[in-house]
């Protein structure tokens, strides 16, 4: 990940940004460039937004990176795989809480993910955060009660998830990460 240190930077920048393949994302004014993700990660992006996907009822869409989430005049993230009502999609980004952000975890980007994009999910009200680490197979599931994330389950392995928020589909970590 890199850090630029010239700014601060505004979302108008991002609208500008030249599209060069690297995910643009501004917290606060600081400016944060990741390059591409690698084949597990996207491999994983497409398993999980597949079953999401499958599972969606009426009334949700099911997205993702890149694809701009701005809870506010100043951030600017895109959750690698997101759930939001129609209603909260405009044609660049959504703007409204999110019923689910998904971050998938790189070496690049563990700790704006695991720290930094946690807390602008949190403030934003994001109902429901996932967290898939590849290395160690798991899915951390967070979700907001009294606006504060609380740890529902970590679930590694063949280990099934049944998640209720933000609707029912059942996860297992393993296999979304597995070559076909």
């Amino acid at each position: 990940m890199e850090t630029l240190e010239s700014g601060p930077y505004t979302l108008a920048y991002l609208d500008t940004a030249p599209d060069d393949g690297r995910r643009r994302e501004i917290i606060d004014g600081g400016l944060f460039v990741t390059p591409s993700p690698s084949r597990i990660h996207q491999r994983a992006v497409v398993q999980l937004g597949t079953k999401l996907n499958i599972a969606c009822p009426a009334g949700f869409e099911v997205l993702v990176a890149p694809f701009d989430y701005r809870p506010t005049s100043k951030r600017s993230v895109q959750p690698d795989v997101l759930v939001c009502t129609p209603d909260e999609v405009g044609s660049k980004h959504a703007r409204k809480p999110l019923a689910l952000a998904v971050e998938i975890l790189s070496p690049s980007t563990k700790m704006l993910d695991l720290l930094l994009k946690r807390g602008v999910y949190e403030q934003a009200g994001v109902q429901s955060y996932w967290i898939l680490d590849p290395d160690a197979e798991s899915l951390t599931v967070l979700e907001l009660v009294d606006a504060v994330y609380v740890e529902r389950d970590v679930v590694t392995g063949e280990k099934v998830f049944e998640a209720a928020l933000p609707f029912p589909v059942q996860i297992v970590p393993s296999e979304l990460f597995r070559e076909r």
